[in-house]
């Protein structure tokens, strides 16, 4: 083997000890660039899922929150009906009173709004077909107790039921529906006790 091709041989060992030594390099680094790109892409991953669980368990509390709230509407709603046809009933029950206790019923509530002076009382027309006969004289003697008096109107009140009791200018509508909506919060609560306990 001559000199030259010694010479050759050893560019050639060296060459190819060159392009292990950058293959090897290239191929640390192309390492090193995957392992850091797989770390920062599981550190994003990780975050990603770390809000996107939080988010989820957000959403799904509001969404239990939101159907718990339509879901107490909804009972209230219903108590609120249930409360309503109790009260229809009650009104319907007291207009079918027979005319006696009808009348006492009416006399006690005659009672607690009778004032001193003179006072008109008017009822429905159907109340005035069957008022009993004394019954003016009745409530003129509770009227005396507060010292004033009461004169029963010929004309038909536009009620269906109780009365309307008129001192002077002020009238007070005494009918159950009036009475009942005065008193509406009132009335829901004790119907409410009674129904749902």
């Amino acid at each position: 083997m001559s000199g030259l091709d010694e010479i050759l041989n050893l560019i050639e060992a060296q060459q190819k000890q060159t392009e292990d030594s950058l293959i090897k390099a290239a191929v640390n680094k192309a390492n090193a660039i995957k392992a850091e790109g797989d770390k920062k892409a599981q550190k994003a991953y990780d975050d990603f899922m770390k809000k996107s669980t939080a988010q989820a368990e957000k959403d799904y509390e509001n969404s239990c929150n939101s159907a718990d709230a339509a879901m107490k509407r909804r009972i209230l709603a219903c108590k609120v009906e249930l409360i309503d046809q109790a009260v229809e009933k009650t009104v319907s029950k007291l207009r079918e009173l027979p005319d006696k206790e009808y009348f006492e019923l009416i006399a006690k509530l005659t009672e607690s709004h009778i004032q001193s002076g003179k006072g008109v009382i008017s009822f429905g027309g159907k109340d005035i077909a069957r008022l009993p006969a004394d019954f003016e004289s009745r409530l003129n003697d509770l009227a005396k107790k507060k010292g004033g008096e009461i004169a029963l109107s010929k004309e038909a009140a536009d009620i269906d039921d109780g009365f309307i009791l008129t001192y002077g200018l002020i009238s007070e509508n005494c009918s159950f529906r009036s009475i009942i909506e005065s008193e509406k919060e009132a009335v829901r609560d004790t119907a409410a006790r009674v129904l749902f306990g």
